[in-house]
This record gives structure tokens, sequence and C-alpha cells, in this order.
């Protein structure tokens, strides 16, 4: 199972990690969980990739948790001692320059997350689904909202910045890898 879906697990947490480390750790972290719980593992490949990217999610959100609980604290102990502040960590500030990530920044998290399962996970609707824990039909709902809003956020962007057309940020869409569909078209 490791040698089958690491490199999708990896490729799943960097999409959505703050770094690299963090992406690697979480990667990590999924197969000891899928480990401890190998009874509760599906059997079959098909079954079991959607598993462990639901694990890899539960155990990125404990991460990010723990990350901002972190945060909290060092900002805390700043305010009662003297210690000179670090410079900040840029890392998550990364220009995206790209229509299609200035575009999906705009969406919520939710929306992001079943764009980023569809189109960059290439997982069905049936397998993203057991993912985010909901029914097909309520992914597949969720899904085609969150295709139109990223139609719009697309359009909006690229009024505002003039460049280019919709069909170039579906080619832009196309070499990223995300094949999500734009005006019924699939990239």
């Amino acid at each position: 199972m490791f040698e089958a879906h690491y490199r999708q697990v990896l490729r799943f947490a960097e999409r959505r990690a703050d770094d690299g480390e963090m992406a690697k750790d979480v990667a990590a972290e999924t197969f000891v969980v899928a480990w401890r719980r190998l009874d509760k593992v599906p059997s079959g490949p098909e079954e079991s990739l959607p598993w462990l990217y639901g694990v890899a999610r539960n155990v990125l959100a404990n991460e990010q948790r723990g990350r901002r609980r972190g945060g909290r604290l060092s900002a805390r102990l700043r305010r009662t001692t003297s210690v000179a502040p670090t410079a900040p960590d840029h890392a998550e500030g990364v220009v995206t320059g790209i229509h299609l990530r200035e575009a999906l920044a705009t969406l919520s998290a939710r929306d992001r997350e079943t764009l980023q399962l569809i189109g960059w996970d290439g997982l069905d609707a049936q397998q993203a689904a057991r993912v985010v824990g909901c029914s097909t039909r309520a992914f597949a709902v969720r899904l085609h909202r969150a295709r139109r809003r990223l139609e719009s956020a697309l359009a909006h962007t690229e009024n505002e910045e003039q460049h280019g057309t919709l069909g170039e940020l579906e080619r832009e869409l196309g070499e990223l890898g995300a094949g999500v569909r734009l005006k019924g078209r699939r990239t």
C-alpha cells in the first residue's frame, strides 16, 4: 500500500500544506495511522486511496491546529518577554502570478478542496465524497457550485487585470492539471 500510494498522498499533502516539510510529515503520519488501523483500511486500491486522503486531510488539520496554537503561544510569549522579534516567515506569501491560483484563492476552503479532489487528485465524485464525509449526490452538488464560483472568479480576475480570454485561462487550467470544466468543457 505504501509503495502504491505514497507519491499520491504526498502530492495531496503538498498542495494543502504550508511547506514541503509539513507535507512530508503529513504523508508519513498518514501511513503510520494506516498501519495502526490496518484492519480498517479498505482492501481495494480504488477504495484505499480515498481512505488515505481522508486520513491525510485529518492529519493535516491536526498539524495546522497545532501550528496555530504554537503561533498564539509565541505571540503571547513575545508580549510578556523582551526578546527581539524574529523575521516573519514569508513561505506562505508566495506570489501566484497565475489567474487560476488567484481565482482559487478567492474561493472558500470548501470549494478549493472540492475542486482539488476532482481536478488535482484525480478522484471521481464517489471517492471524493468519501474523503470529505458526505454522500455522492451532496458532493456532486458541491462540485457543481464550486465550478460555477471558480468560473465567476476567473472572469472577475480577467476583467480586473485585462489579461487574456477565458480560453487562455482554460489552457492554464489544463497545463496545471486542474481538470475542471468551464462552460461545459473539460480542460
